[in-house]
């Protein structure tokens, strides 16, 4: 099957061809990316789903999975860099390996995608709900699901620009809260709590001498939570998706790479270290966000009220981002003709609004979570969405190679890339090992193998679907 062209596949390098009148619209620029991003990536994983590595690696364990999630985000974005300035096209991950790779392998990745953030969607509104029973303790789960879901598809519906700004605004209260905890977590932790009954708070990192040693559950407790911690860097990715709308890519998305990955570096590395230090690690869990503890804790008059409504924000600001890039990304596989062309269709504001419902469809599993078993269905949401999203990395960082190595091998000069990634053919290739080791880690933890049980026959059935269907046209 040939893979068909976009208006926006690349006739030089550095040059690009107009996009189509009736196609998505370059509206966004590197500020919007930068945050999107970022509002992709603070959510549930930062605030809620790091109680749980704290629980389970031990804190300075938990600090060590953070921080080669954190190494690996970097490897995946210089490799995401090469390719989406190259192909600067919406819900690009697919295609990149369509073109790189083969069609099997891009149609696999796109669903996978689609799946990460399908899930993603499910665990952010089933989070929001588990917030919501501290004020309104009556009311299930499920219908705050249903009024989130109807909020994050509202914003969607707008143009692209608008989601662009709102996002950028969502994602700023959470960056406030992030720089909150690091900043007064941090001075509380050498000694300045005035508020805080009198020795009541830890000093420094005294926490992280645990009666167990410096890592309570073995070595192999912080090997189990690393695909935890790359779930919290999931999102990260969402620049790639959203360079299809974004002006001058060329420029655009090597800049929002960059400072997307320090910033991530000094909030997530920076928060976790101060939840490490301040909450006991066995005395953390899902049953309540470790952002209000930590507040509470400081003796910050109604601090876990106000923590409750900025994570409630930033959960449904991850949720915004998720279900921009699940409609994206169905669009792209409409684009090139591997799903219904019905999902190709654009309102009247250039929002594939078929694509955005059926997207929302995803988020209907967080209504069988909120009623089954909140706290631990929610924990196998976000092993799923793990796993998928360490999929999509390593299906970006093996397009990278495949595209760098067919290049040079047309004769192509690397200096005249827009932006190349560094250190090559190691990066990706360390990238590719890294992802597959936290894959095969997480076999030994019952809670998150569920995953792999869900995870590879879902990615062995779109593989068998595309033979199936698209087969004996793969090659023509």
């Amino acid at each position: 099957m040939s893979v068909s062209t976009t208006p926006d596949q690349p006739t030089s390098a550095g040059s690009l061809e107009p996009p189509s009148p009736g196609g998505l619209r370059r509206t966004m620029r590197s500020r919007h990316l930068v945050m999107i991003a970022m509002g992709g990536v603070i959510g549930s994983g930062l605030f809620l789903s790091s109680g749980y590595t704290v629980s389970q690696a031990g804190p300075l364990g938990a600090v060590l999975a953070y921080l080669v999630g954190a190494f690996v985000v970097w490897l995946v974005m210089t490799c995401l860099g090469e390719l989406a300035v190259t192909y600067p096209v919406s819900g690009a991950f697919h295609v990149y390996a369509c073109r790189s790779i083969g069609p099997a392998t891009g149609f696999a990745t796109a669903w996978l995608y689609w799946l990460t953030w399908a899930v993603a969607l499910g665990s952010e509104f089933t989070a929001c709900g588990l917030l919501m029973q501290r004020w309104f303790p009556g009311v299930g789960v499920w219908v705050w699901c249903v009024v989130f879901a109807a909020v994050v598809f509202g914003v969607n519906a707008f143009s692209a620009r608008v989601f662009g700004e709102t996002e950028y605004w969502f994602s700023l209260v959470k960056v406030v809260a992030v720089v909150a905890l690091i900043l007064l977590g941090g001075a509380a932790l050498f000694g300045f709590h005035p508020m805080a009954p009198a020795g009541s708070h830890p000093f420094l990192l005294e926490n992280f001498h645990t009666p167990d040693g410096l890592f309570p559950n073995g070595f192999s407790g912080v090997l189990v939570t690393v695909l935890a911690a790359f779930y919290a860097f999931s999102g990260s990715e969402l620049i790639g998706v959203a360079a299809g709308e974004t002006e001058d890519p060329a420029k655009a998305v090597p800049k929002a790479l960059r400072v997307t990955v320090v910033r991530l570096l000094v909030f997530f590395v920076g928060a976790i270290t101060v939840i490490a230090a301040t909450i006991p690690y066995d005395k953390v869990g899902l049953d309540e966000s470790p952002f209000v503890t930590v507040f509470s804790s400081i003796g910050i008059p109604y601090a876990a009220d106000v923590m409750n409504f900025v994570i409630i924000t930033a959960l449904l600001s991850a949720g915004n981002s998720g279900l921009y890039s699940c409609a994206r990304m169905l669009f792209s596989l409409a684009e090139e003709k591997q799903a219904p062309q019905a999902l190709r269709r654009l309102s009247r504001r250039g929002i594939p609004l078929t694509a955005l419902a059926v997207s929302m469809l995803g988020g209907l599993a967080s209504l069988a979570s909120s009623v089954a078993a909140p706290e631990t269905v929610y924990l196998v949401l976000v092993s799923i969405a793990g796993f998928a999203a360490v999929g999509v990395w390593m299906s970006i960082v093996a397009s990278q190679f495949m595209h760098r190595r067919a290049f040079v091998r047309g004769g192509g000069d690397i200096r005249t890339l827009a932006y190349r990634t560094p250190f090559y053919p190691v990066v990706p290739v360390l990238a590719f090992a890294l992802c597959l080791g936290s894959l095969i880690g997480i076999a030994s933890d019952p809670a998150q193998a569920t995953a792999l049980y869900f995870g590879v026959p879902f990615v062995a059935g779109c593989y068998l679907y595309h033979w199936l269907r698209y087969g004996r046209r793969a090659d023509a």
